[in-house]
C-alpha cells in the first residue's frame, strides 16, 4: 500500500527535477517563480443527446468521474432555446477541474496511455489561445483504460484544456513538449 503523504506523481517529480531547469535555461528566467507550471486541467463533455434523454448526461458524468478520478459536475443550460428544445436549468453536459497531484496523474495517463490508443494517431495540433493555455479534443472516451468497452452505450467525445501559468504560447508549448506532449508540428 502506498503512503499518501510520501507519494509524488511521476510527472510532478519530472517537472521539479528536470523540466524546471530546462525551462530556466531555455528562457533565461532570473527567478524560479517566473518558470511556467501547470495550473489546472479542465475536462468537459457536452452531451447533445441530453435534450431527448437526460440519463445520457448522468452516464457521461459517471464515465468522466472514472476517467478523472474526481466527481464530475453537471453543466446546466443558462437559458431556454425553443429551437433546440432546451429549457433553462436542463443538464446538457458535465465537467471536471483537476489540480495538484490528480492533474499530474491525469496528464501522465493522457500522454502515455490514452493518446497512443487513439486510432490513426499522428500527434496533436498545437492549439493555443494566446495566453498560454492549450486545448484539444478527443473523439472517443474509450481510449482511457478506466472505461469498460462492453458497458459503453454511446461513444462520446471530450474537450481537454490544459491551463499553464505562462502568458505566452511559446513558453506553454515548450513546457508541454518537455512533458512529452506529442505535437505534430
Amino acid at each position: 500500500m502506498l503512503d499518501q503523504a510520501s507519494y509524488t506523481p511521476r510527472l510532478k517529480a519530472v517537472y521539479t527535477d528536470q523540466i524546471r531547469a530546462a525551462m530556466k535555461e531555455e528562457f533565461g528566467y532570473k527567478n524560479d517563480m517566473q518558470i511556467p507550471r501547470l495550473d489546472k486541467i479542465v475536462l468537459n463533455m457536452g452531451v447533445g443527446e441530453a435534450v431527448k434523454d437526460t440519463k445520457k448526461v448522468k452516464h457521461a458524468a459517471e464515465e468522466l468521474t472514472l476517467i478523472a478520478g474526481q466527481k464530475a459536475v453537471m453543466t446546466m443550460a443558462k437559458k431556454s432555446i425553443a429551437g433546440f428544445r432546451v429549457r433553462e436549468e436542463m443538464p446538457l453536459g458535465c465537467k471536471v477541474t483537476l489540480r495538484g497531484d490528480r492533474m499530474y496523474e491525469f496528464l501522465d495517463r493522457l500522454i502515455n496511455v490514452a493518446m497512443p490508443r487513439v486510432r490513426d494517431f499522428r500527434g496533436v495540433k498545437p492549439s493555443f489561445d494566446g495566453r498560454g493555455n492549450f486545448a484539444m479534443g478527443l473523439k472517443e472516451q474509450i481510449v482511457f483504460p478506466e472505461i469498460d468497452f462492453d458497458k459503453v452505450d454511446e461513444v462520446l467525445g471530450m474537450d481537454i484544456i490544459i491551463c499553464t501559468t505562462s502568458n505566452v504560447d511559446a513558453e506553454a508549448k515548450s513546457l508541454l513538449k518537455l512533458f512529452n506532449m506529442p505535437f505534430n508540428s
